[in-house]
């Protein structure tokens, strides 16, 4: 595991994951830069990406897999995290949830090096030190079993450190 302060549109990697939301169709922050990085292909992928009820084509903790089109990335994995109230309502296990599904997602796709952004910490509201402990905590946990490079990339120095403190207790 290795962190990076940057734009994760640039990263040479197989996969990058999109914090998306339920429709898939872009949004902003992350969401946004990835979409217009990638252009009109991915949004017309995403398009074709079955709803699972009206409105939702990836519910929150799942993950979806397209191609990253003009981005360096093979991949884009698409995981919608959740909107955080005050951590008492599940939304500890559904941050987990798009961590593990994205990674297994990425191994049957065969990458071998993903980059995470900090997922629902933008406007979805999830305080930056709690999800960065669950982000280390399931990649942590896959790599026991997996040989994949895992790539945490973050926007703010503020948040890089926050994750450069966990990966100091992992090593």
């Amino acid at each position: 595991m290795r962190i990076v302060q940057g734009d994760i549109t640039k990263l040479t990697v197989d996969a990058i994951v999109n914090a998306a939301n339920q429709v898939m169709l872009g949004g902003g922050g992350v969401d946004g830069a990835i979409h217009r990085a990638a252009g009109r292909e991915l949004y017309e992928a995403c398009l074709k990406v079955p709803e699972v009820r009206p409105g939702v084509r990836c519910p929150t903790g799942e993950a979806r897999i397209t191609p990253g089109f003009k981005l360096p990335a093979k991949f884009v994995i698409h995981t919608v995290g959740p909107v955080y109230r005050d951590g008492e309502h599940g939304e500890p296990e559904k941050l987990a949830n798009c961590y593990r599904n994205s990674l297994a997602l990425a191994a049957e796709s065969g990458c071998r090096s993903i980059a995470f952004p900090c997922i629902s910490t933008g406007v979805y509201g999830y305080p930056i030190e709690d999800a960065a402990e669950i982000a280390v905590r399931e990649a942590g946990a896959f790599l026991k079993a997996h040989d994949i490079e895992v790539v945490f990339c973050c926007f703010s120095e503020y948040d890089a450190r926050i994750f450069e403190k966990l990966l100091q207790g992992v090593k």
